[in-house]
């Protein structure tokens, strides 16, 4: 079985190429230099890959050409990285660390850090399309993968969670339904999207689908229920951010809904389901057991 660490290797040797260093302060067909640094000051500052790394080994759970799903699951790290730069913003969650570094708008300015997560954006479709045009025999798969990004990633999906994430940090909006829909949303759509998007890449049938979105959602809940415990229980330097943050803030979360005890109870609950939902793959899904096991202990 290939484990997280191998698979984030392979994806990060993968991004620096997707996306390299521009040398020239600005030149035709290039990104300015300027833009380059801010995007890969961002991509390339580590984190777990766990988006791409989901996707590839799901692909390779199906049999699937792993060749093919490297763009996909580099584009789905790319939105990611995005997500979180426009989250850090002042006009967001408005934090100043990120990843153990000081975040995009501290260190480039919040101008540049907006479009370094708009260039990130539109770079990952750019991944996936060019891709698309060179494999046309898949032509319809490739597709397929990319619509599940897209719609995870956007107005029905992560974008919409984090809507209501900014309505309920303003105290418009409060309470326990909204809080199962921020994290399913703001969260959990990118982890279905991983999964979902490795089922068209490899044909899927309803019955595969129905298991590998299943461990997507219920992966994604888990995660962020024991991101939630963990931000009232590490420090700066074990979570790469700044931990008490959320309570400081007034944020709704799982443990201000729940309790901190709920909020592990609700990470157990949705990693052993998660758990469930993949076990239609047998042996196969070791990858899977295996990550929802160590996620969900906090």
């Amino acid at each position: 079985m290939t484990d997280l660490k191998t698979y984030a290797a392979r994806v990060e040797a993968a991004l620096d190429r997707l996306l390299p260093e521009t040398h020239a302060a600005f030149q035709a067909g290039q990104a300015p230099r300027l833009l380059s640094a801010a995007m890969r000051y961002s991509l390339l500052a580590g984190g777990k890959r766990l988006r791409p790394s989901m996707l590839l080994a799901a692909v390779d759970m199906l049999g699937g050409d792993a060749d093919m799903a490297m763009a996909p699951a580099c584009a789905l790290e790319m939105i990611h990285t995005y997500s979180l730069i426009h989250d850090d913003l002042p006009g967001m969650d408005d934090d100043d660390l990120r990843r153990g570094r000081p975040t995009c708008h501290v260190a480039f300015g919040e101008g540049q850090a907006i479009l370094a997560g708009d260039g990130l954006l539109t770079h990952a479709f750019e991944v996936m399309l060019r891709q698309a045009l060179v494999r046309p025999a898949a032509l319809n798969r490739q597709v397929a993968a990319m619509l599940e990004i897209a719609r995870g990633a956007g107005v029905a999906g992560m974008v919409a969670g984090q809507c209501l994430d900014l309505q309920a940090d303003r105290g418009e909006m409060a309470g326990e339904d909204l809080l199962q829909y921020i994290h399913r949303h703001k969260t959990g759509c990118l982890f279905v999207a991983a999964m979902a998007a490795a089922g068209r890449l490899c044909g899927a049938d309803d019955a595969d689908m129905a298991a590998l979105t299943g461990y997507g959602r219920h992966f994604g809940l888990m995660f962020q229920a024991a991101d939630d415990a963990m931000d009232v229980t590490l420090t700066a330097e074990q979570m790469g951010k700044h931990p008490g943050k959320d309570a400081a803030d007034g944020k709704l979360t799982a443990v201000s809904v729940w309790g901190l005890r709920g909020a592990r109870d609700a990470a157990a609950r949705h990693g052993a389901a998660a758990i469930d939902a993949i076990a239609r793959f047998g042996d196969r899904a070791a990858f899977f057991v295996e990550l929802a096991g160590r996620h969900q202990a906090v």
